[in-house]
C-alpha cells in the first residue's frame, strides 16, 4: 500500500506533525528521511528493507554508502541523504559531551561513545583528551582493529596528548561481540597506559569498554589507580 493510500493518522508526516516526531516508529522516521518509495515498493517498505539489512536503529551509524546502495530502490542520493543524518546525530552527541562544564565519570560521556564505536563490528580504540578543568579538548581514535600490547602504543596516546597540552586522558574501545568484560590484554594494555601516564604527569581518567547495550570502567571496578 502506498503512503498515500493510508489514512493522514498513519502517514508518517502527518503524524509527525500531529503528534511529534518522538511519536513514530523507527521504520516511520527511516521513511521520513528517504523521502519517496518505488514503483515497486512503498517508502515503508523500502524502510523496511534497510533496517531488514542492518539488524538495529544503532548498526545504522556503521553502514557504509555501498551497503545502502545494495538495498534495490535507494540509489546514491537517497544514501547519502541518509548517511547524512546518521553523522548528524553523531555530531550532536559529542556537541554535548565537548559543552560539559565538566567531565567527571564515565556516565559524562558513554551515550556518546556508544554512538561513536559501540556499534563498529572492528574494535576502535578512542582517547579523549581533557584540559586541566577536565573539559574535552578533542578525541582520537588510535587504533582500528584487534587489541594487544604489540598494536597499541602508549607512546602514541602521549605523544598526541602532549602535542595537545592536555591534562589527563580518557581511554575507550568497544568490544564487538557485546560482552564488555575486559580480557587480560585489556588488564595489561590499561596498566601500560596508566605507568605512562603517571611518567609524563598526564594520568588517565579511566578506560571504558563499551558494548551495545552496557558498558564497563576500569575506575569503577577499581582495575586502576
Amino acid at each position: 500500500m502506498k503512503v498515500k493510500q493510508l489514512v493522514k493518522e498513519e502517514r508518517p508526516r502527518e503524524k509527525a506533525i500531529q503528534y511529534g516526531i518522538k511519536s513514530l516508529s523507527n521504520r516511520e522516521l527511516l521513511a521520513i528521511l528517504l523521502g519517496n518509495g518505488t514503483q515497486k515498493k512503498s517508502v515503508l517498505e523500502l524502510a523496511d528493507e534497510v533496517l531488514m539489512k542492518v539488524g538495529t536503529m544503532g548498526d545504522l551509524a556503521t553502514i557504509s554508502l555501498y551497503e545502502l546502495m545494495g538495498v534495490k530502490g535507494i540509489k546514491e542520493a537517497k544514501a547519502v541523504s541518509l548517511l547524512a543524518a546518521f553523522e548528524v546525530g553523531r555530531r550532536i552527541g559529542y556537541e554535548k559531551v565537548r559543552k560539559k562544564i565538566q567531565i567527571t565519570c564515565v556516565e559524562d560521556v558513554v551515550e556518546w561513545l556508544r554512538q561513536e564505536i559501540g556499534y563498529q563490528k572492528q574494535e576502535h580504540f578512542l582517547v579523549v583528551f581533557l584540559n586541566q578543568k577536565n573539559q574535552v579538548i578533542c578525541y582520537r581514535t588510535m587504533f582500528i582493529g584487534t587489541l594487544t600490547n604489540a598494536s597499541v602504543h602508549p607512546r602514541e596516546i602521549y605523544q598526541e596528548a602532549i602535542r595537545l597540552g592536555c591534562a589527563r586522558i580518557l581511554c575507550a574501545h568497544n568490544h564487538p561481540s557485546g560482552d564488555p568484560t575486559p580480557s587480560q590484554a585489556d588488564i595489561e594494555l590499561t596498566m601500560r597506559i596508566e605507568e605512562s601516564g603517571h611518567m609524563v604527569a598526564i594520568p588517565l581518567m579511566d578506560h571504558v569498554i563499551i558494548a551495545r547495550n552496557s558498558y564497563i570502567s576500569f575506575r569503577q571496578k577499581h582495575l586502576i589507580d
